[in-house]
């Protein structure tokens, strides 16, 4: 558990290094922002109440997106390309025969990434959103303990959707086209555009019942108050169901990519 514990924190330090990265994603984080918080301001002005939120609400949403897109990957990228590029090349065979998990080694440096994320690109676009539209913040410390277990249960889901994904490469021996896929089905189904609460029908069911949406729309929901009690509950449960239900795939399609890697090996 320490040497997993030792990859998070080198996770953290290695995205720590890229000061000017964080910064140009920060300024970038903020500007779309607010491209995305006036665009909201104008539906909302037809609609006061569209999706569930009032305008607060729904601004409050929009900042909670920019928090979150990289903390939780909602454009793929992390460990990702990553992975897909050692296994292109061969690499990967070095990680085999490390006394190591090789799934629990890509998910402890993901953590440590996504905290790195979190503070350092999630915190200040939130606060310069503040400065200018009127948010909606909790009162009650817990329901700040609730929302960020909900962000580290959507970071794993989010990492075991990216695992199974570069894990293709072992077949498709170029995962970029399914990365690239990831990333529009990512900001689609997790609410990044709009919130799913807006999807019409059996859309809008799909879209909430799919692992995407553990990344942004429950989280989001859970800083709002809209998940309490029991509602937490299945929440929390939705996303872990998700997590281990992924992470299970995972674990199986690495021991077929590995018996391929013996086999190809000799």
């Amino acid at each position: 558990m320490r040497l997993y514990m030792a990859v998070a924190v080198g996770g953290f330090r290695r995205y720590a290094t890229y000061r000017v990265a964080t910064a140009a994603g920060v300024f970038a984080n903020t500007v779309f922002g607010f491209i995305m918080a006036y665009t909201y301001i104008a539906l909302w002005d037809e609609r006061p109440r569209l999706g569930g939120y009032d305008q607060a609400e729904a601004l409050t949403f929009v900042w909670l997106g920019q928090a979150l897109l990289m903390t939780c990957a909602m454009m793929g990228g992390g460990f990702g390309e990553e992975l897909v590029d050692r296994i292109r090349t061969g690499d990967v065979a070095i990680d085999l025969y490390r006394p190591v998990d090789l799934q629990l080694w890509w998910l402890a440096g993901d953590l440590g990434r996504a905290a790195f994320h979190l503070i350092g690109r999630g915190i200040a676009p939130m606060v310069l959103g503040g400065l200018v539209f009127e948010l909606v913040l909790p009162a009650d410390p817990l329901t700040w303990v609730a929302f960020l277990v909900s962000v580290a249960l959507g970071v794993v889901v989010s990492f075991a959707v990216r695992y199974l994904l570069a894990l293709s490469a072992f077949w498709l021996l170029d995962g970029t086209g399914v990365l690239q896929i990831s990333m529009l089905t990512g900001l689609f189904f997790s609410g990044m555009l709009l919130p799913l609460t807006l999807f019409p029908g059996a859309l809008g069911e799909v879209a909430r019942a799919l692992p995407w949406s553990s990344l942004l729309q429950i989280p989001a929901d859970v800083f709002l108050g809209k998940h309490t009690g029991w509602g937490l509950i299945r929440a929390y449960a939705f996303q872990a169901g998700w997590a281990v239900l992924l992470l299970g795939a995972g674990r199986a399609l690495q021991t077929v990519a590995t018996r391929r890697v013996v086999v190809q090996g000799g």
